[in-house]
């Protein structure tokens, strides 16, 4: 067997340089009991990082997997925060550690609102596939899926006091969904546009929608049961019929969506921006509106109480009386009949306009209270900036002025990273982008400089680090010193955008090519500085080359004997770099050479272009080794491992990949950004990797000790390729489900099919396991003697010897419970009666009589037909009728005798120490901090 080539493989490192993705929403969130409105959580790629706004740095990282994160919903205790992705999975993790215990998977794609109930016990989520999804939190399970809308749903919110959800979509239509019957009742079709937001005011008595035009359109929401309980209309066959004096029911032809409520439009608030509105949130009293479209300006709206606007209509009433009067002094009826219709700008005032420093992709409110009434307000921009401001609600005198309080943008750029390159020690990396240059630690991936700039196209680090060079659209050369972080100098270069820069092997000089189609040669020189009087940095122009075309990228080879040039002709041209002679001319590519690099030993030169393709050449004769489609988008940048012929590429189709120039072999992919990657740099000890991509974040790769084989790889690949096809399988039906409003909340995926398989596997291994007692047995009764008892199943002996039938239960347990209900939904009929016959020794034996009473139920509903028509079944689930009620019966007993205990110890404990325990402190304080100050203020007005 001849020896084979072993590489190392990469692995992922940390994510920095993000610090808010635009995809997901922003939410302040309560930490570990720390203050209010200090720490917000906003999505970075695939994670979620929490971020001190106060001290400005990240204090934790709620860590995903591979999918970009979409939705972001704190629960209302604040200790756990549900996060949306873009395959539809639902994750909820813990503030308290940050880890993930439940997954909801329910979802085809991507996840557009969450939102949780009063109590936290209930998730609803919408998302792209149209449909809505409400899930059982402390169960952790999907309760129905609610079908109905026709596109994309933007917003779900359930209502505190009443078993309703209301929902939005870009279908232009808000539905009321009565969740007791988990049907529609009612469609609200007053838009023209897509509905993008909403939120409910007055204590769920006004519904506020945003749609695509400049309107904040309101709605009055009467509630039918509530006034019914209340006495005011008559209630006769389920109906609300007010009748008249003559007995005549006047609302006879009543629709059967207005039994519930009625909603009418109220009205509707102009806004100042002309476009969409892309958030509108609400604090949580509902007393304070913020709402934005796509520009900079966030507009704020109070919402007054009801006596607010008596006494406002009271003041305009007055005020309509002396004008009246003042118009016909004679008529003394006048002033008396004067009416002043109330309109919804008298409910809804506009308070302040706070303008954020670069466009708002979305915005949370938090209410604080206090004497001013406090309003915080985080904004997530959509220059990778997160800002807060406040905002006194109370205080007249600064009531129209908000001030900024935090802003967050040392850790990110602006714009994106258009260029990096690595110091020669390894130690620090350059990052630069549209406005700034920033220097960052490798191991700590802190940032040790920043420092304003030019749009950078290129970069490297000046032998010694101690400068660094950028080439800028405008075609400058930006010297910059990094110990002070000032700009040296800067050098007219070219004429239109310098492309590409490279350092002269000998490290005296550098060479440049720009789009004013020449090729210039710099050397280095120490000048000295006239401010100063110190010796500094400057570059000395020596030689020019020009070319019919635009330059798009140039490479000295290690050797400095050849300087090799793309140009946008498609074809890459080479020259001796001494005499800048022609050489030879590389051509082949359909499109444009966007990058290229040289192997340490100047023999092979790799190039990569807009047309997907690598190819590799030989420096000799020019020959074409191989041809290899290597992305499926444009090669955006290529390098090669120091030292090696292995190269790295990254292209605009998300991702990086590893290649051997000499097997001309695919090694690996790097799979992590979710947008296209721009430039990566190597490591000079070819240890690390930093790449950077469109979703402003940037990524370290580490080359680690574990060998690549390649078959292993691409068998890997093909696994990966197929369990995904099995997820996205048919669904499977349930038998006697019609395709209506409500439907199972669960989906098919790879991991309730391999939960399936290791339920099947186990039944299997009880099957033999009863195979072998019953010849056992059978040996027995042949040989007329007891025989020794046949070794049991490892598997059983690894699990300490446990019965076969115990077994399947701990197997039964281990899947998770969001996924336990599909996971018998893919199990095979046959499985069925093993199964019911366990489940019956079981619950005889109590053990974990819930668990088994919920897979036992499900599995009746869904083999209901064959499981009544199997004659060998029917005395199964006669032992299971009443072996299951007398067993729930036990434990609803035992449940109540404990609450019974505990409530009579509180009482105990309460009248002993005077103490109330469970009971709220916060408003027993404030009412005796209240009581407190009015006895303050009696004792002094009596002295």
């Amino acid at each position: 067997m001849g020896l084979t080539k072993q590489y190392l493989r990469y692995a992922a490192g940390a994510v920095f340089g993000v610090i808010g993705s635009q995809k997901a929403n922003i939410c302040y969130i309560t930490l570990r009991g720390g203050e209010r409105g200090r720490y917000v959580a906003v999505a970075a790629c695939e994670h979620v990082f929490v971020w001190d706004t106060r001290k400005a740095e990240k204090v934790l990282i709620l860590a995903g997997q591979k999918h970009e994160v979409t939705f972001l919903r704190p629960s209302p205790d604040g200790v756990h925060v549900a996060v949306g992705y873009e395959d539809g999975a639902v994750r909820l993790f813990s503030l308290l550690n940050g880890e993930s215990n439940v997954c909801f998977n329910g979802h085809k794609s991507a996840v557009t609102a969450l939102c949780y109930d009063a109590l936290g016990a209930r998730l609803v989520t919408g998302s792209k596939d149209t449909d809505v999804i409400v899930w059982d939190v402390i169960n952790e399970c999907g309760l129905y899926r609610l079908r109905g809308h026709k596109d994309e749903v933007t917003q779900a919110l359930f209502l505190k006091d009443k078993n309703l959800l209301v929902s939005s979509s870009k279908d232009t239509f808000v539905k009321w969904w009565d969740l007791d019957t988990q049907h529609c009742f009612k469609t609200l079709v007053g838009h023209r546009s897509e509905v993008w937001a909403m939120t409910f005011l007055n204590e769920e008595r006004r519904l506020l929608t945003g749609s695509s035009d400049s309107e904040l359109r309101a709605w009055d929401v009467s509630y039918l049961q509530q006034e019914r309980a209340e006495g005011e209309p008559k209630v006769k066959k389920g109906k609300s019929l007010p009748e008249d004096d003559d007995g005549n029911d006047e609302d006879a032809d009543e629709s059967p969506e207005d039994r519930i409520l009625t909603c009418t439009k109220a009205g509707s608030l102009l806004r100042q921006a002309r476009d969409r509105v892309v958030s509108l949130s609400a604090d949580s009293k509902a007393a304070i509106v913020a709402c934005h479209g796509n520009d900079s300006i966030l507009e704020v709206f109070s919402v007054l109480s009801e006596a607010q606007v008596r006494k406002k209509m009271a003041k305009k009433i007055k005020k309509a009386k002396k004008k009246a009067d003042k118009a016909s002094p004679a008529d003394e009826t006048a002033s008396e009949e004067v009416h002043v219709e109330m309109t919804l700008k008298d409910e809804i005032v506009r308070l302040s306009d706070i303008k954020a420093s670069a466009k708002i992709r979305w915005a949370d409110c938090l209410w604080c209270g206090g004497a001013g009434g406090e309003l915080k307000v985080a904004l997530l921009l959509q220059n990778n900036t997160v800002e807060t401001y406040s905002l006194k609600t109370r205080d007249k005198s600064a009531a129209a002025t908000a001030s900024k309080t935090a802003r967050l943008t040392l850790a990110g750029h602006r714009s994106d990273v258009r260029t990096l390159a690595f110091s020669s020690d390894n130690l620090a990396v350059m990052s630069a982008s549209g406005d700034t240059v920033k220097i960052w630690n490798r191991s700590t991936l802190q940032v040790v400089r920043t420092m304003a700039c030019e749009y950078a196209l290129c970069s490297l680090f000046v032998p010694g680090d101690r400068q660094i060079i950028l080439g800028t659209k405008s075609g400058n050369l930006l010297i910059f010193e990094l110990a002070s972080g000032s700009l040296l100098e800067t050098l007219d270069g070219h004429r239109g955008a310098l492309w590409s820069l490279c350092l002269a092997p000998d490290q005296r000089g550098i060479v440049t090519g720009g789009a004013d189609k020449t090729v210039k040669l710099w050397d280095f020189e120490l000048v000295k500085d006239e401010a100063s009087g110190h010796k500094r940095l400057t570059l000395k122009h020596t030689r020019t080359l020009q070319l019919e075309e635009d330059v798009l990228c140039v490479k000295f080879s290690p050797d400095q004997r050849l300087l090799a040039v793309s140009l946008l002709d498609c074809t890459v041209k080479v020259f001796y770099a001494d005499t800048l002679k022609f050489f030879l001319s590389l051509y082949g590519h359909k499109l444009p050479v966007l990058c290229l690099d040289i192997t340490h030993d100047s023999t092979l030169i790799a190039t990569g272009s807009a047309d997907r393709n690598v190819k590799i050449w030989g420096l000799d004769f020019g020959d074409c080794h191989r041809s290899m489609f290597a992305h499926d988008d444009s090669v955006m940048f290529l390098q090669f491992v120091p030292k090696t012929h292995l190269f790295f590429t990254a292209g605009k189709d998300k991702k990086i990949k590893q290649w051997d120039a000499d097997k001309f072999e695919h090694i690996q992919t790097l799979e992590g950004h979710h947008r296209e990657v721009w430039c990566l740099s190597i490591s000079p000890n070819g240890d690390h990797l930093v790449s950077a991509s469109h979703d402003k974040s940037l990524r370290l790769w580490e080359r680690t000790r574990e060998p690549v084989i390649l078959e292993e790889e691409r068998e890997m690949e093909r696994e990966a390729e197929f369990e995904e096809s099995l997820a996205k399988g048919d669904a499977p039906v349930v038998p006697g489900e019609t395709a209506g409003e409500a439907a199972p909340a669960s989906k098919k995926t790879v991991e309730t099919v391999k939960a399936a398989e290791r339920i099947m596997e186990a039944l299997e291994l009880l099957r033999g396991e009863n195979r072998k007692l019953e010849e056992h047995k059978y040996a027995c009764e042949r040989a007329g003697k007891e025989l020794p008892l046949p070794e049991p199943n490892p598997v059983l002996v690894a699990f300490g010897n446990i019965s076969p039938s115990r077994y399947v239960l701990d197997v039964v347990k281990k899947v998770r419970s969001s996924e336990l209900e599909v996971s018998l939904l893919v199990l095979p009929f046959p499985y069925v009666p093993d199964l019911l016959e366990l489940f019956n020794g079981f619950i005889r034996s109590g053990l974990e009589v819930e668990l088994v009473c919920r897979c036992l139920f499900f599995l009746l509903k869904i083999h209901f037909g064959r499981i009544c028509g199997s004659q060998k079944l029917l005395s199964i689930i006669d032992d299971l009728r009443t072996n299951t009620l007398s067993k729930v019966q036990d434990i609803r007993d035992v449940m109540g005798f404990n609450s019974a205990a505990l409530h009579f110890l509180q009482r105990e404990l309460e009248s002993k120490e005077e103490v109330m325990f469970f009971a709220d402190a916060t408003g027993r304080l404030a009412d005796k901090k209240k009581r407190r100050r009015k006895r303050d203020r009696v004792i002094l007005t009596v002295a």
